[in-house]
């Protein structure tokens, strides 16, 4: 890894600052795009030399664990995530060190369903009913317990659908278990609810807390397709997200920026799917909807800057733009890319990524007046899009 320089700061310039940034994929990229015009670079340690942040950011292309990385992001005014699957040690090094936000023990939890879900319960949100499998034993009468229909997911490194199958009444669950490798997990019963929000909520280290939208999610094949708010809820039941993301952040003692998924059920009530401790794809809309940006708010809630809440102040969605197939057999190809740029309120976002199926290659913002010129304007996007995006 080349060494980097002592001391790269800009002198004289106000509110310089370094924000240190562990990964350094398109979350990092669009973190130190937003950070830039606060005053503050940074610095993203990725093991991939091909990372997107590179484009803007100090790259070490080196290890998670790198002891020349580390070093240089101890020497930052303080660190952040992009994503939650870092190495401990990563983190075990960093911490005490320089002003690690969220901190460990955040990540502790959210890393882990298990250990997630009992965390949520005691701070006094709702979850769909669970049971931990660890080992054979756990298994006997688990699916009955939770209601006869769930998902099997493993406590830790699932995403995007990976790591879970789904088991119903008269499925071997040890079979479901043995093919996911017979390690930790969790089953989820499933819950009869009629929609998927998100928000996301910074904490400042003084204790000062920012609100973004409650945002309305839509899932194919356990990947996010699109984003839209206003989401479909109540206002009460907005009310209820920002309550329920309060309680969590202060209980888990937060300090930086989290994103609280929730199932909506029937009666507008909230369960907590999962817990993200970082920026979050379904808050992307935040960047083009007039306000604040949840990038911005999560870099200044990572370097102690003053905060305010991030709702748009314009309906907006979000659609996603993932891989598509190439080579012999197939007969979709590259997407218009000027076609989406001619469609009224979008702005194209790409992270600089090559193709592969099904990879998350970056997103198309699409702004309205009102919701129904949004919806409209969301559907002309996906019909550009879906000549190639299944």
């Amino acid at each position: 890894m080349t060494r980097p320089r002592t001391d790269d700061r800009l002198h004289g310039t106000p509110r310089e600052r370094t924000l240190g940034i562990l990964g350094g994929g398109q979350l990092a990229q669009m973190l130190a795009a937003a950070a830039l015009p606060l005053g503050v670079r940074c610095v993203v340690l990725e093991p991939d030399a091909q990372a997107p942040a590179r484009l803007n950011a100090e790259h070490l292309h080196a290890a998670y664990t790198d002891a020349a990385g580390l070093e240089r992001l101890r020497a930052c005014d303080a660190v952040t995530l992009e994503f939650e699957n870092v190495p401990v040690d990563a983190t075990t090094q960093l911490d005490g060190r320089v002003p690690l936000r969220p901190a460990p023990g955040v990540l502790h939890l959210s890393k882990h369903r298990a250990r997630e879900k009992a965390a949520l319960t005691a701070a006094g949100a709702g979850v769909a009913p669970y049971r931990s499998i660890e080992t054979p034993g756990d298994l006997p009468g688990a699916l009955d317990a939770v209601g006869g229909h769930g998902i099997l997911k493993t406590s830790e490194l699932g995403y995007d659908g990976k790591g879970q199958v789904r088991v119903q009444p008269g499925d071997d669950l040890h079979a479901a278990w043995t093919a996911l490798g017979s390690v930790p997990c969790v089953l989820e019963g499933l819950v009869p609810f009629v929609r998927e929000v998100s928000l996301g909520v910074a904490r400042g280290p003084d204790g000062t807390l920012s609100f973004g939208p409650l945002v309305e999610n839509e899932h194919r094949e356990g990947i996010l397709r699109r984003s839209v708010f206003p989401a479909s809820s109540s206002p009460d039941t907005a009310l209820q997200a920002r309550t329920l993301a309060r309680a969590v952040a202060e209980a888990w003692n937060v300090t930086g920026f989290i994103t609280l998924e929730f199932f909506e059920l029937q009666d507008g009530t909230l369960l907590v799917n999962e817990v993200a401790p970082r920026v979050h794809n379904s808050g992307h809309l935040t960047q083009d909807g007039g306000g604040v940006s949840q990038f911005e708010v999560a870099v200044r809630a990572a370097l102690g800057f003053p905060l305010q809440d991030f709702q748009p102040l314009l309906p907006c969605a979000m659609v996603n733009i993932l891989g598509w197939p190439e080579g012999p057999g197939t007969d979709r190809q590259e997407p218009d890319w000027d076609a989406l740029d001619r469609i009224p309120g979008t702005h194209l976002h790409l992270y600089h990524k090559t193709n592969k199926p099904g990879r998350k290659l970056g997103h198309v913002n699409v702004v309205g007046h009102t919701r129904e010129e949004l919806l409209q304007r969301v559907k002309t996007v996906e019909r550009t899009l879906e000549s190639y995006q299944s």
